[in-house]
């Protein structure tokens, strides 16, 4: 588990990897899919998850030359698992700020 949360724990890894669950995503794109994060950020944590194996950068030699992502196999495998955690999220942590409602504090 430190292996896992010590990558996708990371502000954005989670974020970037659900986006990239729809299928293969040039740089600029991604970039407006997830607000907030500087050019700086997601070429890092793309980085990150592509040293891990769990994406794979291509390049379009164009004109004009983009770059695409996609996950890998491996970065594939996690969907059920992120599907897991948002439908968690959902239930417990809800609206109300990000907190656990009430009713499930026992």
């Amino acid at each position: 588990m430190t292996r896992v949360f010590g990558l996708l724990g990371k502000r954005w890894t989670g974020l970037i990897v659900s986006v990239l669950m729809q299928g293969p995503v040039y740089f600029a794109d991604l970039r407006r899919a997830i607000p907030g994060i500087s050019e700086r950020m997601l070429s890092d944590r793309l980085t990150e998850l592509s040293t891990a194996g769990l994406v794979v950068r291509q390049v379009d030699e164009g004109p004009p030359l983009r770059v695409s992502y996609r996950l890998t196999t491996a970065g594939s495998a996690l969907e059920p698992s992120l599907a897991e955690l948002g439908a968690w999220a959902e239930k417990y942590l809800g609206a109300e700020g990000g907190t656990c409602p009430e009713e499930f504090r026992t």
